[in-house]
This record gives C-alpha cells, structure tokens and sequence, in this order.
C-alpha cells in the first residue's frame, strides 16, 4: 500500500558567493529543494512525497520542471503557484561554515483552514523551516491538533530574525516549547540550540517534556548529538550519543542540514532503528559535502553516476 509523505517548506532561489572564493557567483534551487533530494533517494519505494509548498509566479515553471525530476513525486505532484515574487537568498560565505543571509520575496505562510484539507489523506509530515514564515505557531498548533501522525520538524529559520534590508540574523526562539509541542522529532543546530539555552540537558528536557520522541542537534562536520526519548526503539531509558561525521575534503556546507534532516525522516519512516537512522542521515550530509547544489543531488546521494 503507497504511503504518502507531506513536505512544507519553500524553494528559493540561491545567489552563492564565496563557495568557490576563484569563481563567480553561482546561481541555483535551494532551500527545500536539498530535502526533496534527499528523501527522494531515501524514502523507502512505497512513500510518495506530497509537495505542500507554495512558489512565486516568476519561478513557478522552473519550479515544475525541478519537481518533475523526483522519482517519489506523488503523481500529479506540484508546488502552488502565488501571485507574488518567489523568495530568492543572497548567500556570502564568510569562513566554510559561517555565512551571511540576505532574502528577499513575498511567499505567503500557510494557515490551518489551506493546510487542513490538504493533509487529511496524509500518512506523516515533513516540515523545514526555510524561511521561518512557513507557518505562525497558532497554525503549528492546529496542525497537531488536526494531524496526529508522525511530523519531522528542522526549526532551523525560526530563529532567524530579518532586518530591514532582508539580512537575516540569529535570534531566540520565543516559547521553545511551545513549538516543541507540536512535533514528533526536532533537528536544529548548535547554535540555534544555544539559543534556547547554554544548556543542551535543559534544551532536551524542555523538548521530552512537551512530547517530543527524538531531537537531533547538528554539529556541523563533528556530526550530530541527539536524545531519544523513553520509548523510543522499545528502550525505557532516555538515550544520548553523539553520532561523528565521515572526514569530507574541501566540503560545501550548503544544503547539508536539509539533507541530514529529510535522511533521517526517511529512514525512521522505514523502521530503522534511531541510532542507526541517525549514522545513514549523518552519511548522506557529508555525502551532499562534497557535492555542489540541487540539481543531480538525488542521483549523488543514491551513488549514481550524475552527468554535467
């Protein structure tokens, strides 16, 4: 029986400068467009990826082409077209890890009275904050309370603030848990962890406490922490590790916590246990490491040959 896979997030169009300080800036998909490669060379054969994402006017064909791409794409599968600009991200990279974010567009959020009918038939969800403007919390809410399967969240760009000028900065998460509550597994990196709290064991007990089962913190190339709750894998005790990174030389960043987070979905949709879930998404981010960009990624990620 086909079981179908819900995915909120946005596609924005990235201007890259510094991956390759020698060469100009490069244009290409990003955003959700990493997840969708990923789950679509991990989902088990029968998961269907239900796109749930909205896409401005200027890109929406370019969108539809990438889309078409995904073997997993739910048939008739596509993105809903708004009538505004689509986001588009300037990214200047600083240092191999740190960058700078400016963003610009107008894709509206989503609200519980679009969402509701649409994820009615859907078996789980995989929701990854791109923008932070996916969804307010009052939807979130509404989300959970209407959909009571499985819902993987990367918080990531709720803890970006935008300026002005659209730079985004880092901020604090206002009621952590709050939106803990409204998710089944969490994924955010250290530093939008140390937002919450210096403390990771106080970050955890906040999320346990509110329901969630697993939050996987990213570490960048040392790899990923996490906790899993009691229950989890038929374990009664609370477990930790932290789960290492394969060594990658001269690795683009980009992309590499989306691919990380929609891995380790597919993978727990398929059964795996955590741990060993965790290791296969930790594999595939440093597989995306040394890759550049969307577009053959899902290829890359199932060890096939991508030609130019």
């Amino acid at each position: 029986m086909t079981k179908k896979l819900g995915v909120v997030g946005s596609l924005v169009w990235d201007v890259i400068h510094g991956r390759d300080p020698a060469s100009p800036p490069v244009e290409e998909w990003g955003g959700i467009a990493y997840a969708l490669s990923s789950l679509d060379a991990h989902l088990p054969p029968d998961w269907q990826i239900v796109p749930l994402i909205k896409v401005g006017r200027d890109l929406s064909a370019e969108a539809a082409r990438f889309m078409n791409t995904l073997t997993h794409l739910v048939p008739g599968g596509r993105c809903i077209e708004v009538p505004v600009p689509n986001n588009r991200v300037v990214l200047r990279y600083q240092s191999a890890e740190r960058r700078c974010e400016r963003m610009s567009g107008g894709v509206p959020s989503w609200n519980w009275g679009e969402l509701g009918p649409m994820v009615s038939d859907l078996d789980a969800l995989y929701v990854n904050f791109i923008s932070g403007f996916e969804m307010c919390m009052g939807t979130a809410q509404a989300l959970r309370q209407g959909f009571r399967k499985p819902i993987y969240a990367d918080l990531h760009s709720l803890f970006l603030g935008m300026q002005h000028d659209g730079i985004r900065t880092l901020q604090p998460l206002r009621d952590p848990e709050a939106w803990f509550g409204c998710f089944d597994v969490v994924q955010m990196n250290e530093e939008e962890m140390q937002q919450i709290s210096r403390d990771p064991l106080t970050v955890a007990a906040q999320a346990m406490a509110q329901g969630v089962k697993l939050m996987a913190v990213t570490l960048g190339p040392r790899g990923v922490v996490y906790v899993a709750a009691p229950g989890a894998d038929e374990s009664a005790a609370i477990r930790t590790a932290l789960i290492p990174a394969p060594y990658v030389a001269d690795p683009d960043p980009t992309g590499c916590g989306d691919v990380f987070g929609a891995a380790l979905c597919a993978h727990l949709l398929a059964g795996e246990p955590t741990e060993a879930a965790l290791r296969s998404a930790v594999d595939a981010a440093s597989r995306n490491a040394s890759f550049r960009g969307a577009r053959g990624l899902a290829q890359h990620l199932r060890g096939e040959l991508v030609t130019p």
